[in-house]
């Protein structure tokens, strides 16, 4: 597969996860890990669904204990502290602070072999960081307290886990994409656990509820992982890194579309911020198209 290719197939995560806010809010009122380890067992067993018709492909669960700890350890390693942060911490700062990640990516994809950060790499993703920033900001209006620190640390602490996990999917490019379908499955058993010990089990009361929690599962929460899978390992992480900062933007723009948020001129500037960047960035690959 092209680099191209595989870049414009990260990408698809980048959209599927902007409806992870819009579609939440559509499931109802059920606790954090039970609505993790929900989509979780449907976004894995998207994966495993497939082995049906290669059988072959199972064989991908047979992976080194390093493989496991990257992808269980960065599937729920960060959902969990995004959760834990939002619990904690006002949503608008804890978010801004877990933004971090895609910035952490553009800067560490250096690391990798063959990897080499431009000026534009850097600026894109600091404009891009710079719109998140505005669209955040200018949504809040919460003093603060020192109650808030624990959520602000889990934010930030997950803005590192979401990166090193993509960054290290590169260096284990050679584990298949299939297993993320186990990774996803050991995450939900794990959020089960947490959800029996630490939460109220609260079941969806309507149709569309269950509908919301299943389009979960099955795209961000699902699908999304297997294509930022494909894009780390095959595609260009900085280009993908930059235009991550999108999700936020579209998550708004498709709360705004719903009813759920107003449009204001700071979500415009902010837009234009955000795309300029993810542009800027990604220049090199609509030059090689």
């Amino acid at each position: 597969m092209k680099s191209s290719s595989a870049t414009l197939i990260g990408l698809v995560a980048i959209l599927l996860w902007s409806l992870l806010a819009v579609l939440t809010v559509a499931t109802g009122r059920a606790p954090p890990f039970q609505l993790l380890a929900m989509t979780f067992v449907i976004g894995g067993g998207i994966g495993a669904a497939t082995w049906l018709a290669r059988p072959h492909a199972a064989r991908a669960l047979r992976q080194p204990p390093l493989a496991w700890l990257v992808g269980v350890g960065g599937l729920f390693g960060y959902h969990a502290l995004y959760f834990f942060a939002l619990r904690f911490a006002p949503p608008a700062e804890a978010g801004l602070l877990n933004y971090l990640w895609p910035l952490l990516i553009v800067l560490l994809s250096s690391l990798l072999p063959g990897m080499r950060l431009a000026a534009h790499h850097v600026i894109g993703a600091a404009l891009g960081f710079a719109g998140t920033a505005l669209l955040f900001l200018g949504n809040t209006g919460t003093p603060f307290e020192p109650a808030f620190i624990p959520g602000f640390i889990a934010a930030f602490v997950g803005a590192f886990v979401w990166a090193g996990y993509s960054v290290m999917s590169r260096r284990l490019a050679a584990i298949p994409s299939d297993a993320v379908a186990g990774f996803c499955l050991v995450a939900a058993l794990l959020a089960a656990v947490v959800h029996l010990l630490a939460e109220t089990t609260v079941w969806p009361q309507t149709s569309m509820q269950w509908l919301a929690i299943a389009a979960l599962g099955i795209g961000p929460v699902g699908l999304a992982f297997y294509a930022w899978d494909i894009g780390m390992k095959r595609g260009d992480i900085r280009v993908l890194g930059a235009a991550s900062y999108a999700t936020p933007l579209l998550s708004t723009l498709f709360l705004v579309l719903a009813g759920a948020a107003p449009a204001t001129a700071t979500l415009a500037v902010a837009a234009l911020m955000i795309a300029g960047g993810g542009l800027l960035a990604a220049k090199e690959l609509f030059r090689r198209r």
